[in-house]
């Protein structure tokens, strides 16, 4: 029998880790912006096209690679960070595992240009799926310019799977930003398409977190900061009202590395608890310093997840420090923050003497004795309590029965009522609003509920649907127009649909600086101010990924359903309960909402009866 087992050819096992390290095109900013932070650049420019899968294009003005270190950063676990196994524990900086470029470089083809400061002359490599086409001296600046282009050109499986281009270069934005905050020393530019999207000079923390997310942010951070014995926390936690329901605005960093930490995430959450909306999520920004040795950041071919030692201490500082800083700011009650900030937490080790507690006992004590009655005894005094108790069981139903009377005349006048409105029903046609959510209607085998918000996004989700096909839509023009700014993510996404949103009654133009200017709004959109309808919008359709053009544009209707619909609180008189269920009711599918909740509901006369039974 032959031998099975056989070695892999370089090009393929690069190709294999290239799928853990290269997922879409925003890994591979990730990973080549990372080298940059880590050559020690102070600015840098990313140029994408085609949200990655044309050209990524990475520039900086680090320290540069010489002629023998830009060929060996293509090999496979080539790095200048690790030299022993115990170097993992104390790392640093960002890359490491000297995947990345080899990863990379058999996916897509690569041109590399780099120079040291102290060489005259550079080197340039061009790659192709691996294979080195050329090496060659070239004049060039300072630092490394990395152009990778057709991402997965011999991977057709790969590149079949990747979103359409706002989703990816959504992700593309996600990863800079995570990188930009980080490292608000360093000046950014990101273009995309040729157009500015980023332009981040050198600032400190809130300078950059208000350049990245917009002035609007400003006003909604909070500094928190607490330095331990275990761990250092610095950064800023939003103000409750300014939370949101999408995600989006939540960051931790361990020693200026991204990170995600569901545990971490709720020790937040229930910082905040009973001052939050339902299913909001407050911004964070949080910067956390721990010592190297301490954490483990190689357990996640991303490095994203960081393992840490001491995970349940962090939880109850970051707990306490979240709840310190609201309690300053007179969010949450509190008793005293005026003390000092910082406090020591022991830390044990394996050489601990630990110790049993001592405790005192008060052999004396009767807990059945009281202090101005010590020579009582305890067994006359139930005895006296026990016929106070009795003598007064009387009182206990002093009332009742009259109240029971007002309570069954209240019962029988309420069914009258009842009863007389249903008659009513069939002659004018009248509607209940029941708690201004729901619409009751009597029908003919029993009662109709209608959830009034439900009702609404239906009827508005099919009128939205037919009118990205025939722009029936009326336009209500305002008499000022609005400026809203955006974050980079968002205002891509907006200006992406701009055709299919004016067709659906949005007058709006592109302002510039992720700002959009709102000249009208469509003439369904009620009293809501447009950054109310457009924030909602943009948090429901954010929400999933869509490709096809029919499913965009029924995602689009959807969310705009959503946003537009009344509050499940909004009072209704009897005419517009009468229009809603008309509406309702000359849908194709008035029994559930875009979103596959039920909307209608009846209450059978028989199971009515069967409660008087």
């Amino acid at each position: 029998m032959p031998d099975i087992i056989q070695l892999l050819p370089d090009s393929v096992a690069n190709q294999i880790a290239a799928g853990e390290v290269i997922q879409r095109p925003a890994s591979v900013v990730k990973e080549l912006t990372e080298n940059a932070i880590d050559a020690k650049a102070d600015s840098i420019t990313i140029n994408i096209k085609d949200a990655g899968r044309t050209l990524i294009q990475v520039i900086d003005n680090g320290s540069g690679m010489s002629e023998t270190d830009a060929r060996l950063s293509f090999e496979r676990h080539s790095t200048s960070k690790i030299k022993t196994a115990d170097d993992l524990f104390a790392i640093t900086t960002m890359g490491f595992r000297g995947e990345a470029l080899a990863s990379i470089a058999a996916i897509a083809n690569v041109e590399l240009k780099s120079r040291k400061s102290e060489n005259e002359i550079g080197t340039q490599i061009v790659i192709e799926g691996s294979k080195v086409i050329s090496q060659e001296p070239i004049s060039c600046s300072t630092g490394t310019n990395f152009a990778v282009k057709n991402l997965f050109f011999n991977v057709p499986a790969r590149r079949k799977f990747l979103k359409s281009n706002t989703t990816e270069f959504g992700h593309i934005i996600t990863e800079f930003q995570r990188i930009a905050l980080a490292n608000p020393e360093v000046e950014f530019k990101l273009y995309h398409n040729d157009s500015e999207v980023y332009l981040l000079p050198k600032a400190n923390i809130r300078q950059r977190i208000v350049s990245v997310f917009g002035k609007r942010i400003n006003q909604n951070l909070i500094t928190i900061e607490s330095n331990t014995s275990i761990i250092s926390i610095k950064g800023f936690i939003g103000k409750p009202e300014y939370a949101r329901k999408k995600s989006g605005e939540q960051y931790f960093f361990i020693n200026n590395r991204f990170m995600r930490s569901a545990y971490f995430n709720k020790a937040i959450i229930n910082a905040y608890d009973q001052i939050l909306q339902p299913e909001t999520v407050p911004s964070y920004f949080l910067f956390l310093e721990a010592d190297p040795s301490t954490i483990d950041v190689n357990i996640h071919p991303t490095k994203t997840e960081i393992k840490f030692e001491d995970q349940q201490a962090i939880w109850q500082i970051l707990h306490s420090a979240v709840k310190q800083a609201l309690g300053k700011n007179n969010i949450v009650p509190s008793i005293d923050f005026n003390q000092e900030q910082g406090f020591d937490i022991p830390v044990l080790s394996k050489n601990t003497d630990i110790k049993n507690p001592h405790i005192e006992i008060d052999h004396t004590f009767n807990p059945f004795e009281h202090k101005s009655s010590a020579n009582r005894n305890p067994k006359s005094s139930l005895i006296s309590l026990e016929k106070e108790n009795m003598a007064n069981w009387d009182k206990l139903y002093e009332g009742f029965e009259k109240e029971n009377e007002e309570s069954d005349e209240f019962s029988f006048m309420s069914n009258q009522n009842i009863q007389q409105t249903i008659t009513d029903h069939d002659v004018s046609d009248k509607y209940f609003h029941f708690k201004n959510k729901y619409i009751l209607t009597p029908v003919k085998s029993g009662l109709m509920i209608i959830d009034q918000k439900r009702a609404h996004e239906r009827i508005l989700f099919e009128k939205f649907l037919q009118s990205l096909s025939t722009d029936s839509i009326a336009t209500q023009k305002s008499l000022f127009p609005k400026t809203i700014e955006l974050d980079a993510k968002d205002h891509a996404l907006i200006i992406e649909i701009q055709n299919d949103l004016k067709r659906l009654g949005f007058d709006l133009d592109d302002f510039g600086g992720h700002s959009i200017v709102i000249n009208g709004m469509p003439a369904d959109s009620g009293n809501q101010e447009p950054e109310q309808i457009i924030d909602k919008f943009l948090n429901e359709y954010s929400s999933g990924e869509i490709d096809t053009k029919t499913q965009t544009k029924e995602k689009i209707a959807k969310s705009l359903a959503k946003a537009s619909a009344i509050s499940s609180n909004q009072q209704l008189n009897n005419e517009e309960m009468r229009e809603m269920v008309d509406l309702l009711f000359a849908c194709q599918n008035p029994n559930y909402s875009p979103f596959g909740k039920l909307i209608v509901s009846i209450v059978k006369t028989e199971e009515i009866e069967k409660r008087f039974n």
